[in-house]
């Protein structure tokens, strides 16, 4: 009989979505995917409590709302896993709100913004990211959470 993992006490994974996020699955499935928000959202649960971990996932399409959720992560989170999606290229509200964080930080894109227009090339993210996971889809969640739980175990 398997074991359970055993569950933490640790903060959650605060996992944040940036705008348009709510219509995946439906907005450019060729790019983006079939894979719906909640479904998203499911596989992430899964995935952390495999961990022995826990998440708060958010989506908005305000960028003062995500300040706001990143502000929000400085104490109540181990770990911030973002999709800032078009605010990535554009927003320094985002990257300095990032930069007070002392929790590691996942950049995460469901396509990899590198093989897409020029504009999309730079991501202010990546610029305080602890890690990026890009161009795997929905399973690029669920590789930032690894990533993330192996993080925190060395750093334990």
């Amino acid at each position: 009989m398997a074991k359970k993992p055993k569950q933490s006490k640790t903060l959650p994974i605060y996992i944040l979505n940036g705008p348009n996020l709510n219509l995946l699955g439906t907005r450019e499935p060729e790019v983006y995917g079939y894979t719906t928000l909640p479904q998203v959202e499911k596989m992430c649960a899964e995935q952390a409590k495999r961990h022995g971990l826990s998440i708060v996932f958010l989506q908005s399409n305000l960028e003062g709302e995500i300040v706001d959720q990143i502000q929000e992560a400085r104490t109540g989170s181990c770990a911030v896993i973002i999709n800032p999606a078009g605010y990535g290229h554009t927003s320094i509200a985002i990257l300095d709100s990032l930069q007070m964080l002392k929790v590691p930080v996942i950049e995460c894109h469901l396509s990899n913004i590198h093989k897409r227009e020029p504009y999309r090339h730079n991501s202010y993210v990546s610029k305080v990211a602890t890690g990026i996971v890009m161009g795997l889809g929905a399973q690029g969640y669920l590789r930032a959470i690894d990533a993330v739980a192996e993080i925190l175990k060395v750093s334990k």
